[in-house]
């Protein structure tokens, strides 16, 4: 038999296998449920001939992939977002993807997702439902701000809103049910607090920094934990071949279409890795404070843009750097990363 070539277009509760020969020939093609048996008992009778099986990147792969790679079998996993089809193509389904990505494994143009190592997944997983938690928690500290101001005219700090009880609540002098309302936001700030800091220890329990991430506390503003989550969320960083490609995949560069000198259009600027965005954008904020340089640079670019942009600036120069921190190996250099004086 001739080699063979499996794609798999996955959805949430189902999902299409076909598998064709090296004369693009179907020799498979069903609709399974999303069951392991399954699709592992579909693939039996081609396993020795398969080159490989390409699994469509979908929020639900992990088990898949995973149990496929457990069986034998080489796994890839497809990256959609850069996945065309013929855009003359009259009639698409989910039997014609799943052709579609087994075509592209055997003529060997198939745009490839990172298959993150399963034994360090669930604690990337963890710090990302940290910084969820994060969000939420700054969301109702804003929510108790604004009801304060709203009501009295005062404003309260962040700080002042952590030291808020029960006690004080009812000492500012609000109206029964502005009371009701700003307990409830400062039992879920609360709560919030304790699940962040549970949820840090249990991630620092399970991992440490290795030798080549440790010099990336190196760089003011970046702490164990979002040392932590550079490090978990960058992967090996021989996968991306050039300081570009990182700071892209960082979010940290402005999607534009160039021709003639003149912008023709924008291209998708949320691809990449929003939970690395949000990373050194917080790196970017601390790193204000504490290195003299960066805050040089981030006003000189006040003095041209807008604050948003010019902190985004300098998540941009931050993420450039701890590219070449962890290819290289090194420390921090300010002068390097921001020009000197």
């Amino acid at each position: 038999m001739n080699t063979l070539y499996a794609g798999i277009d996955l959805h949430s509760n189902n999902n299409v296998l076909v598998i064709i020969d090296g004369s693009n020939m179907v020799v498979y093609e069903k609709r399974l449920k999303n069951e392991l048996a399954a699709v592992l008992a579909a693939l039996a009778p081609y396993g020795p001939n398969l080159a490989g099986v390409v699994v469509e990147s979908t929020f639900n792969w992990y088990w898949l992939v995973d149990g496929l790679e457990a069986a034998g079998y080489t796994v890839h996993l497809a990256n959609t977002g850069a996945i065309q089809q013929y855009s003359g193509l009259k009639h698409g389904d989910d039997a014609s993807d799943a052709r579609w990505l087994a075509l592209m494994l055997r003529l060997g143009i198939l745009p490839e997702a990172y298959i993150y190592p399963a034994d360090l997944r669930p604690v990337r997983d963890l710090l990302r439902k940290r910084t969820f938690l994060v969000r939420q928690r700054t969301a109702n500290i804003l929510s108790i701000q604004n009801l304060v101001t709203r009501n009295t005219a005062r404003s309260i700090s962040a700080d002042d809103v952590e030291r808020l009880t029960p006690e004080k609540v009812a000492e500012l002098g609000l109206p029964e049910y502005v009371v009701l309302a700003l307990k409830a936001s400062l039992v879920m700030t609360t709560c919030g607090t304790e699940q962040i800091k549970a949820l840090e220890k249990a991630a620092c329990a399970r991992v440490r920094l290795t030798e080549n991430f440790q010099n990336l506390t190196t760089v003011d503003g970046i702490g164990t934990i979002l040392g932590l989550t550079i490090m978990l969320e960058t992967g090996n960083i021989e996968r991306f071949p050039s300081v570009g490609h990182y700071a892209s995949y960082a979010r940290c560069v402005d999607g534009a279409r160039i021709s003639n000198g003149k912008k023709k259009g924008k291209v998708n600027t949320k691809n990449g890795n929003p939970y690395l965005s949000w990373a050194f954008s917080e790196a970017a904020n601390h790193c204000i404070r504490f290195n003299p340089d960066a805050a040089r640079f981030y006003q000189r670019k006040m003095a041209k843009c807008h604050m948003m942009v010019a902190r985004r600036a300098l998540a941009h120069k931050l993420a450039r750097a701890c590219y070449y921190i962890l290819r290289d190996g090194v420390a921090f250099d300010s002068d390097k990363t921001f020009g000197g004086k």
